[in-house]
């Protein structure tokens, strides 16, 4: 389980996050609508832990966009990396056929708020099996496996994309 400190995420973030009895970081935004934030160890990448970075809507109706909970997220990855020095890895939700949607949303929320000097952001896309397959690393300059990473995360990409 990765540990964060919660006094620091709440006194940055517009909705109250707490931790579940399961792990998870959650929140409720002011439509009612419940996330959960977790972070599930996953093969190390470049000889880095590596983690699987999950956001989930606990509910499935639509608001509309909010802002609140792109900067509830966002404060959630920080803290992350105020703390840890693993790799983040990002895989698209599959289920409906909104994944190449939802890569967009992510990856514009770091081209608009990250920090360039602080964070290496890779994605990549394949197709397997018909199925569209979105994923990407956050990973903070500082990590000295940085170079191993990026390569290790690119090959294995380029693997996937040429269907091998």
């Amino acid at each position: 389980m990765i540990n964060l400190d919660l006094n620091n995420i709440n006194t940055q973030a517009p909705y109250k996050v707490s931790l579940s009895t399961k792990g998870d970081y959650v929140f409720e935004t002011f439509h009612g609508i419940h996330y959960s934030i977790s972070f599930i160890e996953d093969e190390p990448l470049g000889g880095c832990k590596t983690y699987q970075f999950v956001i989930e809507r606990l509910e499935n109706r639509h608001t509309g966009y909010d802002s609140g909970v792109e900067d509830t997220i966002l404060i959630i990855i920080y803290e992350f990396f105020k703390q840890h020095l693993f790799v983040l890895l990002y895989f698209c939700d599959t289920s409906d056929g909104r994944e190449a949607k939802r890569n967009r949303l992510f990856m514009s929320w770091f081209q608009k708020h990250a920090d360039k000097t602080r964070f290496t952001i890779c994605s990549a896309n394949a197709t397997v099996e018909g199925q569209g397959i979105y994923a990407a690393i956050i990973v903070e300059n500082r990590n000295p496996l940085l170079d191993d990473i990026v390569s290790e995360f690119n090959s294995t990409a380029s693997m996937l994309a040429e269907g091998k």
